[in-house]
Formats: C-alpha cells, structure tokens, sequence
C-alpha cells in the first residue's frame, strides 16, 4: 500500500500516485478453550453483532453440555445490547487495550505464519480457501493449541463452580 507523503512538484502540477493495493476483508471469529486444547471457528465476512451471535450460537450447539465462560475483548459487536447470548454461554470482558491477555491473539498469530507467509492472493476467494484449510489443521491439533494458549495463570485457575 502506498503511503502517501509531502513531496515537491513543479507549480501548478500536483504529483500522482498509483496505489495498487486493495483491501477486503474477512473475519476470523474464534474461541479456544486453552487447557482443554478445542477450537470453534467461523469465517465471517463482517464483524458486527449479527454475525457475533451465530458464532456464539454454534459455539453453545457445539458445547451443548458445557457452561462457557468466553473471554471476549471490547469490540463493539462483543459488547452490543442486542447481542443474544445462549444459556450455556457468558461474556467476560477483558480491560480496553489489553490484547496479550487474550490467547486468541495468538492463534492469530499462528494462523498467519503457518497459512501465510510470504503469500500474495489475487482475490478473496483465495484467502478464505486458505482459512478452511488452514483453520481445520490447526483445530485438529490439540496440543498445539495447549503449548500456544495454556499459558500458567490460565492453567492455574480455579474453574470449578
């Protein structure tokens, strides 16, 4: 992407810039659970409260017998009003702008080394194939996901109720 800054131009010429890049984007909702080692995921493409409730939706259906506690940061669909929230589910909050609190920071992270490096797309459609492929491998490997997210503060908690 071209950053575009002041520069000098003969008067009255304005310089141009070609900016070649585009944006699209999608969402990757995700909830890990850190000591057991599972992963939900859903490939969105927005990120607002609709979509953040058909992902809880699918995490309640996929954990049918689990009470979930979700850590969740303060995006706004997270927090939203309207947002419908299973039985089986609750929404903790981490503080604004704590991002190393939250371990699916990290399997971000993950995701984008081992699905992505050095790569170039030409369209979305090939970011999203990637995803599918990539989300699965990493979901399916449990003691990767626990040596990424079990960090020992979570490990150490006391989650009997």
């Amino acid at each position: 992407m071209v950053r575009i800054r002041r520069c000098w131009a003969p008067a009255p010429h304005r310089p141009v810039f070609d900016n070649g890049y585009e944006r699209e984007f999608q969402y990757v909702y995700g909830a890990v659970s850190p000591i057991e080692g599972d992963l939900d995921w859903m490939i969105s493409p927005a990120m607002n409260t609709e979509h953040m409730g058909k992902f809880l939706e699918q995490v309640s259906l996929a954990h049918k017998r689990d009470f979930i506690i979700m850590v969740v940061d303060e995006a706004s669909s997270h927090v939203a009003k309207d947002l419908v929230i299973p039985e089986n589910i609750r929404l903790s909050r981490l503080p604004c702008y704590s991002p190393e609190l939250n371990p699916q920071e990290h399997l971000r992270d993950e995701i984008r080394e081992i699905e992505f490096p050095n790569r170039v797309f030409s369209d979305m459609e090939g970011v999203v194939g990637t995803l599918q492929t990539g989300l699965p491998r990493l979901a399916f490997d449990r003691e990767r996901l626990r040596s990424i997210c079990a960090w020992p503060w979570i490990v150490s908690l006391n989650l009997n109720a």
